[in-house]
């Protein structure tokens, strides 16, 4: 049996095996139909002129009989007309009256005959139709027999039975055709409305969990099933928002005793244990940063009018690492274009990621070399640093939550690549890191540029590059 994946395949399937049954059925039923009617039509003529001819029968004074016809009947039952015949025969099986020559019966009569009795002949011989009508005279039985040749050219109702089923047949194909394409625009009208909630399927993310689908103009017989899908998505909205809050609650709540943990620690009077316990406690709050970043994440959409400036975020986030890169001995350039780089986006979120790109750097480059921070025009940002590189394999793994390359370090739990990663996605950009010719690692976001800037970048300049990247902070 075929098994179609497509419900509109199946449906269409099984339609055309009705209409191939339909085109077949209807004219096998309406040839009988005619050819039983055209049946009782002649029967009725029959028993009409076995009656008209049993009227003229009379009985002489002598007892026997005569058969006086009208002009009329010799015309129709002549021989040189040759379309009707009649014979009457007693009940001995003479023939008594004849429109041909051979006194023979037209059909044998049959014993024990009813009122009357229709015949035609068998398969293979002349088509002949006739009757056989039993009528009482003097007491004895007289059999009027009429019969009427069909091959006759004047018998065109035969003509029109017998090449019935083949006119009809052509005549039903096209009309089914026709029925078929109409049906075709019918079910795609029908199913438009499901077509509509696939597409509206497909914007449902970890991101965009509020979208549900639409129950307007939904066939009765899907309806259910799709208030079941709402109903799904819903408890999973629920499911994702208690575990979000909880994220962010257990975060909440570890900063303050954090702070102070590290009040405790300033008042420490052994410097060399409260120099390691600070680094331990700044590193635990960096992570628990990111634990409200990730869990903030979660619920961030983009609005469709949101403008965000890659090249002042940019310029922000290094004005800010500025300090810390002096504190490791490490340097921050940012280089690029000079004028604004417009992207639908939440600056606040591209700032983040921008500054976990450059942490993250900054962690894996070593003492006396720099970071660089690069603005395209074409809505891209690289970080490059001079560190070790990342392994081909490893490429893929280094977005995912709390993977770290060296699990002996100290300092990240795995959680800011994959932070990266998520808010890239949210602004439907990529991101793709390969390792530089003279060594370290090249991350580059990519977005799409809002509309009056990318108008902009194709109207006609190249892009504008500074010739020398500009050091934001000099190696302490």
């Amino acid at each position: 049996m075929l098994r179609f994946k497509s419900i509109m395949s199946r449906i269409m399937f099984l339609h055309v095996v009705a209409m191939v049954v339909t085109a077949i059925l209807i004219p096998l039923a309406l040839y009988w139909f005619l050819d039983s009617n055209v049946k009782k039509l002649q029967h009725r003529a029959m028993r009409e002129q076995a009656e008209s001819l049993a009227n003229h029968l009379t009985t002489r004074p002598d007892g026997g009989f005569a058969l006086d016809l009208p002009g009329g009947l010799r015309a129709q039952y002549s021989e040189a007309y040759g379309r009707y015949a009649y014979a009457v025969v007693d009940d001995a099986g003479h023939v008594l009256f004849s429109s041909h020559d051979n006194a023979t019966p037209i059909f044998p009569v049959k014993d024990g005959a009813s009122q009357i009795d229709f015949f035609e002949t068998p398969p293979g011989k002349p088509n002949v139709s006739g009757a056989t009508l039993r009528k009482e005279l003097n007491g004895r039985p007289i059999f009027v027999q009429v019969a009427e040749d069909l091959g006759h050219r004047d018998v065109l109702i035969d003509d029109v039975v017998a090449g019935f089923f083949h006119r009809v047949g052509w005549i039903t194909i096209p009309i089914l055709l026709v029925l078929l394409a109409a049906d075709i625009v019918i079910f795609r009208r029908a199913v438009r409305p499901l077509l509509r909630a696939s597409d509206q399927a497909e914007r449902i993310s970890p991101m965009r969990i509020d979208v549900r689908l639409p129950t307007d103009e939904i066939p009765k017989e899907i309806l259910p099933l799709v208030v079941a899908v709402n109903q799904a998505l819903d408890r999973l909205e629920q499911g994702f928002r208690r575990q979000r809050e909880f994220a962010a609650d257990a975060a909440h709540e570890l900063r303050t005793p954090l702070a102070i943990l590290r009040t405790r620690i300033e008042t420490m009077p052994d410097k060399i244990a409260t120099d390691a316990l600070h680094r331990d406690v700044e590193s635990m709050s960096r992570v628990v940063s990111q634990l409200l970043d990730a869990a903030e994440l979660e619920t961030a959409v983009i609005g469709k009018d949101e403008r965000a400036d890659l090249a002042d975020v940019c310029v922000g986030v290094a004005e800010f690492i500025a300090p810390l890169a002096i504190a490791q001995g490490k340097t921050i350039a940012l280089s690029g274009s000079e004028g604004p780089v417009v992207i639908n986006g939440n600056a606040e979120m591209l700032r983040r990621a921008v500054r976990n790109l450059v942490e993250n750097a900054l962690n894996h480059t070593p003492d006396g070399t720099a970071v660089e921070i690069v603005v395209g025009e074409q809505g891209t940002v690289s970080i490059r640093d001079e560190g070790e590189g990342i392994p081909t394999a490893k490429r893929e793994l280094i977005f995912q939550r709390f993977w770290r390359r060296d699990h002996e370090r100290a300092g990240g739990a795995g959680l800011g690549l994959s932070i990266v990663k998520r808010i890239v996605d949210a602004h439907n950009g990529t991101i793709t890191v390969e390792n530089l010719p003279t060594g370290g690692a090249n991350f580059t976001m990519r977005f799409p540029l809002a509309e009056q800037s990318r108008h902009r970048a194709g109207a006609g300049d190249e892009p504008s590059m500074f010739a020398e990247s500009a050091p934001l902070a000099p190696p302490a």
